[in-house]
């Protein structure tokens, strides 16, 4: 689209309707009587410098993306929280305002515009610091929120597990620490007390900082043990005679409609950001094994709040441990090399950097069936060995997608000469479902087997009792 004078305005359309579901609103800096009632009216604003860069640093891959589709991503993400959204619109900036981050009649606009519809709460698609949040929000007379408290309020909902749980909350109390300037009146009381309670004086903003350090110590001891209890089960699954495979992928890219199709489970799976956060194991079969255990895991972002990725570190971690990745895009978006970028820049963060991982990953192209014909067939055009067309809804491509898998999890094997009982029919029968016999003989007491094996599958093998 052309580009406008800075300080102009762009609106972006309203794409569906709004999403609803029981949920409220709990940012720091704000007590429960100013809550948000589910489908409370909501506008989305995009701060964009007019020399390309958004209204927050990223990393490259954020930069590709264009306004408009940073903005209709920002609308997915208010939506995904129940929030009926009534306006959206990119606003471009000569320059950010350290006290306002916007300009001053840029917000004289956005006010007029929060009275005429009735907004309650305006979403700014962006870091915003405390001290401009505290000023927006006199300006505007609606509650604000920036990019890291819409996410961090999507993980809440949505977390289940316990150790999900621990996590968004350790991530939530990050954030709120650095909220506690903002504009609560009673932080501004002094009170009384005596022992460790609070001396005498202290002010009700350092009770709060102190209460909230004293729980994000405890929650660091409680994820501790998770991430101990997580090793273990870990390891107890290096044992185990079964690969692992990890689908990992941009958020909605369709993860969970293909772990559904290959597994044949219920999770949920549905057109909305962050529909999956807790990791989900099933066991499925390939061609060439008896049992492969499938994992799918959180979507990833771009701009993903700092405070969430240390806090999922232990759920990634998952994918470190993996005998292969499928990394799953969504080919019918029109960001998608954008976020393909982003997924491998957080794989990159856990040492799974391309070229310098020793576990295979391969490439799909999802969502087929949402591309015009003409298109779909130039994307099978150049597909090739490097990535495989699929569509998890309709069942194209699964067959290659399960043959290919068989093949990278077959990667790197080496013939290895092994001797079994012949009375130890497990073990044989466990090699050639697993390897590569390529050729046999026996004495009076063993069957010798030549056997192309993955480290991986040998080391599984020697625990095999």
């Amino acid at each position: 689209m052309p580009e406008q004078p800075a300080g102009a305005a762009t609106t972006a359309p309203i794409i569906g309707a709004p999403v609803t579901g029981p949920n409220q609103l709990t940012i720091a800096g704000f007590d429960e009587a100013r809550g948000l009632r589910t489908g409370a009216r909501a506008i989305v604003i995009l701060p964009h410098i007019a020399s390309g860069r958004g209204g927050h640093p990223g990393r490259d891959s954020a930069a590709q993306r264009s306004p408009d589709a940073k903005l209709a991503e920002a609308v997915g993400l208010t939506r995904a929280i129940a929030l009926n959204v009534v306006h959206a619109e990119v606003v471009r900036l000569r320059s950010v305002s350290v006290s306002h981050l916007l300009g001053s009649g840029q917000i004289d606009r956005l006010a007029g515009l929060v009275a005429a519809l009735g907004v309650e709460v305006v979403i700014v698609d962006g870091a915003v610091t405390p001290v401009q949040q505290r000023n927006l929000e006199k300006a505007l007379k609606a509650k604000l929120i920036d990019r890291t408290g819409l996410i961090l309020e999507i993980f809440g909902e949505r977390a289940s597990t316990a150790e999900g749980t621990l996590q968004v909350e350790l991530a939530h109390l990050h954030y709120q620490s650095s909220r506690l300037v903002r504009s609560w009146t009673h932080l501004e009381r002094q009170r009384g007390g005596f022992g460790f309670l609070g001396g005498p004086g202290e002010s009700q903003i350092e009770t709060d900082r102190r209460l909230i350090r004293d729980r994000i110590a405890r929650l660091k001891k409680e994820l501790e043990e998770v991430r101990r209890t997580r090793g273990l089960h870990r390891r107890n699954r290096q044992k185990a005679p079964w690969p692992v495979v990890a689908l990992v992928g941009y958020t909605n890219a369709g993860k969970s409609t293909l772990f559904n199709r290959l597994t044949g489970a219920e999770v949920r799976a549905e057109d909305l950001l962050f529909a999956t956060l807790d990791p989900t194991m099933r066991a499925i079969r390939l061609p060439g094994h008896d049992k492969v255990v499938l994992s799918d895991t959180v979507g990833f972002v771009s701009d993903l709040p700092t405070q969430l990725v240390a806090a999922f570190r232990a759920t990634l971690e998952e994918v470190l441990e993996a005998d292969l990745i499928i990394h799953v895009r969504d080919i019918s978006h029109p960001d998608s090399e954008a976020q393909a970028q982003d997924v491998l820049d957080v794989l990159a963060d856990l040492g799974l950097a391309p070229g310098g991982r020793e576990t295979p990953m391969l490439t799909l192209f999802n969502k087929m069936d949402a591309l015009p014909t003409e298109q779909a067939e130039l994307v099978r055009a150049r597909a090739g060995d490097d990535a495989i067309p699929v569509s998890a809804l309709t069942g194209e491509g699964i067959a290659q997608l399960q043959a290919a898998m068989d093949t990278a999890l077959r990667a790197g094997a080496r013939v290895h000469r092994i001797r079994v009982p012949l009375a130890d029919g497990r073990r044989i029968a466990w090699l050639h479902s697993h390897g590569e016999v390529v050729d046999s003989s026996s004495d009076e007491a063993c069957m010798i087997l030549d056997v192309r094996l993955s480290d991986k599958d040998k080391a599984r093998f020697d625990t095999l009792i």
